[in-house]
């Protein structure tokens, strides 16, 4: 798992003097912050892919004085918030809520979003075709097999009207159970976000994040058969729920709404801010 550091203005003895005392008081250095220091705390914050990873360096220019941040790149959703919720790291910024919140059911966790930072434009896609009125009966569509993206992805379906959903089911809800009509016979394939991008070549429909679905050189606004903008799926800065309010946390919020962070959403056509 590479780290990089970024604003390095520790000398090599402070950093073991900061490490060592974070070892000894059982905490992270986020933690310690009030123990004499002879340099800046380092916040490690945890991000999977672009434009995240670029989001959080650049919130890294902008952290106060007192602070620093150190970016940990993690492979996947699950470990990341593991990490979090274990204190491996201070914060991350990988998820949106709902996620956070099936990630805190399922866990017995206490993760807390503390900040939206930008929207994003979800989408489907497919390889073969060009419109989505061409889709065949008893196509393949590939979903996310975690429920608050699952329900993001059978909305977007059923808004389309190619499902029905249920009559009283919440559509942010709606697990494939609750396909009350399915008119094309179109079959169902769950995985993973980050599995997704290998289903492209064989399904016939598959939902994507953009951040992932770049890899392939596609983007929701040229390439999306179906899309969609929905804030509440906003991404998030989260942190352990006990640290919510620390000075540490209102730092990082600081940074993640600074001019640089802005900047970074500016230049990238498939998210927008939320702050």
């Amino acid at each position: 798992m590479p780290v990089r550091s970024l604003r390095s203005r520790f000398t090599a003895a402070a950093v073991a003097a900061v490490v060592s005392a974070a070892l000894l008081a059982g905490c992270s250095p986020a933690a310690s912050e009030a123990e004499p220091a002879d340099g800046p705390v380092t916040l490690r914050v945890g991000a999977v892919t672009a434009p995240a990873t670029d989001i959080v360096e650049a919130a890294g220019e902008a952290i106060a004085d007192g602070y620093e941040i150190e970016l940990v790149e993690v492979s996947d959703y699950v470990t990341i918030n593991n990490m979090l919720a274990a204190g491996d790291i201070d914060a991350n910024f990988s998820q949106h809520e709902p996620y956070m919140s099936e990630f805190n059911a399922k866990n017995g966790a206490s993760l807390e979003a503390v900040q939206p930072i930008y929207n994003f434009v979800i989408a489907f896609y497919s390889k073969t075709l060009d419109d989505i009125a061409g889709l065949p009966d008893g196509a393949t569509v590939a979903i996310p097999n975690d429920s608050s993206n699952a329900a993001r992805a059978l909305k977007m379906l059923a808004d389309a009207d190619l499902i029905t959903l249920a009559d009283g089911i919440d559509p942010y809800a709606a697990t494939l159970d609750d396909v009350a009509a399915n008119p094309r016979n179109l079959q169902f394939l769950s995985l993973e976000i980050n599995q997704l991008n290998t289903a492209y070549d064989e399904a016939d429909l598959v939902f994507q994040w953009p951040s992932h679905i770049a890899a392939l050189g596609l983007t929701p606004q040229d390439d999306g058969l179906l899309t969609e903008l929905d804030d509440r799926f906003a991404l998030q800065l989260v942190v352990p729920s006990e640290d919510a309010d620390s000075d540490a946390t209102r730092a990082l919020v600081d940074a993640f709404t600074g001019d640089e962070v802005r900047e970074v959403i500016s230049g990238n056509a498939t998210i927008e801010a939320a702050f």
